[in-house]
Order: structure tokens, then sequence, then C-alpha cells
């Protein structure tokens, strides 16, 4: 009697090396093509009065390539510039939540069971039972999943430009699992939804203003958007400096204070019935600090944008540093939980702030 011999799912090294060629050829073809022409006016008010906030580089995958933020100084308003273009924007995401970084990362979407729950509750004052719920950047429906303790009768449906919403519906995460442009796919969702949520979206997008007029578009009147993002306004983003994890370059790329987002709410016809501070703070600001610095005083780890892999000296030099710097790791992690976090709002560095809105 025989049997088919068992496949065994290839090493991240076997991995890496696989993806390397597609890699080296993207890169040969040079950096240009990855960002658009520069802006001269803000994308948000069209004030001419832009100065450079940040210059850095890519602190988490370490894909090469500079990445500039201007800040508008009529509106405050944060853009990346130049901004990515289609390819940059295929180029630096691949293998950032899937592929290679889809593991890791998922399991780090998984384990934040208790903020989501957070997140859903900070609705209940304004909803307490809506019947649909649509989540914009669901990723792979983790939200929607714990948001389920606290709306137990509300059907959740999930979007992504990825395929992580279709993964949550099969999963059983969502109901429907929609992926795509959301304000594409909006007309089709005209006046549907009793709740439309974006919780760390918006800075993804190339345009916020469409998403925006696709939410007004999705909910019925009198249903609600929920919305939060990072806060350019923190006090960590400006002592941290490139540093700060919200930059997270280059995949944000806008920064909206709170006064414009609800400016431009009211505009929309929303009426702002809440804004939160406080509670949607991460306390890993510290912790992620010492983190991206260690991380870019060590040595390379294996990445196939790098044209080769690591010598034996290399990682166990990258091994020391971040041995090296277990203590620090421990330090800023008992400060982001016990010392900041209680008063993270008071001291004015919540990292994000959280948005509800009726439609009028």
């Amino acid at each position: 009697m025989s049997s088919e011999p068992e496949t065994v799912p290839p090493n991240r090294t076997e991995r890496v090396a696989a993806v390397r060629p597609a890699y080296q050829a993207d890169l040969a073809e040079g950096l240009d093509r990855f960002f658009e022409p520069r802006r001269t006016t803000c994308p948000w008010c069209g004030s001419p009065r832009l100065t450079t906030r940040l210059r850095t580089e890519d602190l988490i995958q370490h894909k090469p390539g500079t990445f500039v933020l201007d800040r508008c100084a009529a509106c405050r308003h944060t853009f990346q510039n130049p901004r990515l273009s289609p390819a940059g924007l295929e180029f630096y995401y691949r293998d950032f939540y899937d592929g290679l970084g889809e593991k890791q990362l998922g399991n780090t979407f998984a384990a934040r069971t208790k903020m989501y729950e957070q997140r859903a509750r900070s609705l209940v004052p304004f909803s307490p039972a809506p019947a649909n719920w649509l989540d914009v950047g669901t990723g792979h429906g983790h939200f929607c999943a714990a948001a389920r303790t606290v709306y137990a009768e509300t059907v959740f449906d999930g979007l992504d430009f990825t395929d992580g919403a279709e993964l949550a519906e099969k999963a059983g995460r969502v109901e429907r699992g929609y992926r795509g442009s959301f304000p594409e796919l909006a007309p089709g969702f005209e006046g549907h939804y009793d709740v439309v949520s974006m919780f760390h979206y918006l800075e993804h997008s190339t345009e916020p203003d469409r998403e925006l007029a696709a939410a007004r578009r999705a909910i019925r009147p009198g249903g609600h958007l929920l919305i939060e993002v990072p806060d350019p306004d923190s006090r960590y983003a400006r002592l941290l400096g490139r540093w700060w994890l919200p930059w997270l370059q280059p995949q944000h790329l806008h920064f909206v204070p709170v006064a414009n987002l609800r400016g431009r709410l009211t505009e929309l016809g929303f009426t702002v019935v809440a804004e939160q501070h406080a509670e949607p703070h991460d306390p890993v600001d510290l912790l992620a600090g010492v983190w991206l610095a260690l991380d870019a005083t060590a040595p390379r780890d294996d990445l196939p944008w790098l044209p080769n892999p690591p010598t034996a000296l290399a990682r166990a030099l990258r091994a020391a540093v971040l041995i090296a710097g277990i203590p620090a790791l421990l330090l800023a992690t008992l400060l982001d939980r016990l010392g900041v976090k209680p008063l993270s709002h008071r001291l004015g560095v919540s990292n994000a702030y959280r948005l509800v809105a009726r439609r009028d």
C-alpha cells in the first residue's frame, strides 16, 4: 500500500530565496518609477505653503528608498511628498501584509482582541443595536470577529483591497468579504449600512476625501461612521521623530489633524458626536522606538530585496545587538504601559484619535 509523500512547506530561507530574483529585477529598473511627481500644493486645502516635516527610510521592511513627509503651514495636514505611484504601492506593500509578512502580522492582529472590543464598545452609546456594519480596511477580519462579543446580532461585512477580506469570509469572521476600492464599490452599497468603520485605514488611502464621500454614500441617514487614525499632533511625533511608529513609511500617505477631519465630515453632512484621544492610544511608542533603533543599528536579516543573504558573522552580530537591547526594551514597555498610558491624553502623547460621526 503506497501513499503520497507529505509535502513540507518551504521554510523562510527558502521563501526568501524564491522571491529574491523578482525583487532584484524590480530594483534593477531604479526607484524613480515608484514615486509620483512632487506636489507643490497641499492635497487637503490647496495651499502652496509646504515645509518638510520628516525625511526617513523604510524602518520596518528596510526596502530601499527615502521618503519625505511635508506639512502644510496653512492647515497643518501632513502628507507623503512625493507620493508612491501605483508601482510603488505594489512594491512597498508586497510581503508586508501578505507573503513573507503575513504570518507575523496575522498573529499580531489576532492577539489584539481586547483592543478590537474596546473600539466596538465606543459606538454603543450612539448605536446600541446596528443591523449591519461594514468594516473598511478589514484585513483578515479580526476586528469583526471580536466585535461580535459586543454586537452579537449585528451582521458584519468587511472590505479590503487585498485578498484578506475574501479570506475573512472563508474563515467566518465576516458575512461578506469585498475585495477592491471602497470609492469604486460604494455605489453598490447606497444607504445600506447602519455603521461603517475605518480603523487605521484612512492614512493608507491615496485620496482620503474620496473614502469619506464613499462612507457617506454607504451609510443610511442616521447611521454612523467610526474613524480612528494616527494623531500627527501627538507630542511623541515630535519627540521621537523618525522612530515614531505611526509614521510607518512608506505605507502611510496622509496624516490628518483632528480639526481638519471634523471640518471635512461636517461639510459632507455628518455631525461628530464623539471625539476620543485617550481611549485609542496604543501604549507602544517607546517600545517601538527602541526596537526600530536597535533593528536599524543591527546588521540586516535575510531579506529578498538585498542582493545576498547575510553571512554567519552578520547573523551573530545582529543577535548580539538585539540581545544587548533587551533591558532597554523592557524598560520602554514598563514606561509605555505603567507610566505614560494613564496620562497619555493629559500629556498630549496619545498616538491616535477616534471620531464617531452621525450621517444627517
